[in-house]
């Protein structure tokens, strides 16, 4: 008698029909498991977030068996899918190789620059050097440190603050939009360039390192997140459509998102206008907001706007305002308050670095849809926070610069929150 095994490989089975006369009938083959997408690292996440993770992945993409439109995730970069930061790693570079090029005037670089930055500027740097050319930073270190003092410390070197006047503190930050205005008079791919050998100089440092610029101490190293890596890649195999909204200008990121499997055109950074091939000043406006000197940015408020806008094509005014669930990210991911609202927006999952920043942390925390996952940094974690986030009383920062409590969506107050995962 054949067994099991060798009638299905002869391909016939016996069936018993009728009159009880055995006829042959060809068989089925057994069908072949569809393999859903799986991450493959495990080692830093923290409990069972990448249980967590895999779940979301197999319920809203490709082996749902949904159908419609690809979802949509959306990443941090910065000590998101990297540890440390690519705009300071390149702008350390460039001042050590004599690549910021000195403006015809300082305090025309920012809307919010006051005098008294300008002055120590003009007075550090001095002025012999053409406008437009090379400023000798990797020798003149009075220059150099007082650019990083100005840019890292929003003070002069003396003391004095270096950024007044008016802006909405969830669009925009003057020392953000500051280093962007120190590349222009390149061209976007001399930038990319610059970030490429900064990028090649940190991840070859060791775990750790730290540079001298000037007489400051800066981080030296940058490492990518072999788990966001494969994160990434999972999300891009199961047929989600992966996006970078990065708080560093543009051209710095894509010398770094091809390291994730991430294409130019899906990358999205703050973005400088172009005059004659060269950066200049000003700053690409989002939804309502013309372009501009920087009053938006890829930042906060401003990433859902850019979102919105660029990927889901939302135009205008109505870029600002949290869309339907069909025009919404369904995965995010960050590290901070400039993070928050886009990966608050997201349908399916939130995931938070936990830097110990307030907003995102008690929203987080708060877990109000019960699809947060919060996990320590991947390198060099922080420790954990001693006191509560202050969530109910001083957690959100208002468009004025003022903190006030976190509000929920249905108006109550989230209470502080303790911080438990580290």
């Amino acid at each position: 008698m054949l067994t099991k095994r060798r009638w299905l490989a002869a391909g016939a089975a016996l069936a018993v029909v009728g009159g009880g006369v055995a006829v042959a009938q060809t068989a089925t083959a057994a069908p072949t498991p569809h393999r859903c997408p799986t991450l493959q690292v495990s080692k830093g996440w923290y409990g069972d977030n990448r249980a967590k993770l895999q779940k979301m992945i197999d319920e809203r993409g490709s082996c749902s068996g949904a159908g419609g439109a690809r979802p949509v995730a959306t990443f941090d970069w910065d000590n998101t899918v990297v540890k440390n930061d690519i705009s300071d790693a390149t702008l350390a570079w460039m001042l050590r190789h004599d690549k910021v090029l000195r403006p015809a005037s300082w305090k025309a670089t920012n809307k919010w620059l006051t005098d008294a930055a300008a002055d120590a500027l003009t007075q550090a740097c001095g002025t012999s050097v053409p406008a437009g050319h090379p400023l000798p930073t990797s020798t003149d270190t009075g220059c150099t440190d007082e650019i990083l003092d100005v840019y890292s410390d929003e003070k002069t070197s003396g003391g004095k603050e270096a950024f007044e006047g008016e802006w909405n503190h969830r669009r925009t930050v003057p020392s953000y939009v500051w280093i962007t205005q120190l590349f222009a008079g390149h061209t976007p791919r001399a930038l990319t360039s610059y970030a490429a050998e900064a990028r090649k100089e940190n991840l070859a440092a060791p775990i750790g390192t730290e540079q001298t610029v000037g007489t400051h101490k800066w981080a030296g190293y940058v490492r990518y997140y072999e788990q966001q890596r494969d994160l990434i890649g999972t999300l891009q195999k199961a047929g989600f459509d992966v996006y970078i909204v990065s708080a560093s200008a543009e051209p710095l990121v894509r010398a770094w998102a091809p390291g994730v499997g991430i294409d130019r055109e899906h990358v999205i950074g703050i973005r400088n206008l172009v005059r004659d091939g060269k950066l200049t000043t000003g700053v690409q406006g989002c939804g309502d907001v013309k372009d501009t000197n920087g009053e938006v940015l890829t930042y906060m408020d401003g990433k859902r706007c850019w979102i919105n806008q660029e990927i889901f094509h939302v135009k205008g005014a109505k870029a600002w305002q949290q869309q339907d669930r069909a025009h919404r990210a369904a995965f995010a991911a960050g590290d901070a308050e400039t993070d928050v609202t886009f990966v608050g927006d997201a349908t399916a999952g939130h995931l938070a670095i936990n830097r110990n920043k307030t907003e995102l942390m008690c929203r987080a925390y708060d877990n109000a849809d019960h699809r947060w996952i919060v996990n320590p940094m991947f390198i060099e974690p922080k420790p954990r926070k001693a006191d509560p986030y202050p969530c109910a009383t001083a957690g959100y920062t208002r468009p004025d610069g003022t903190l006030g409590p976190i509000h929920r969506a249905d108006g109550s107050v989230i209470p502080d929150q303790k911080d438990t995962v580290y």
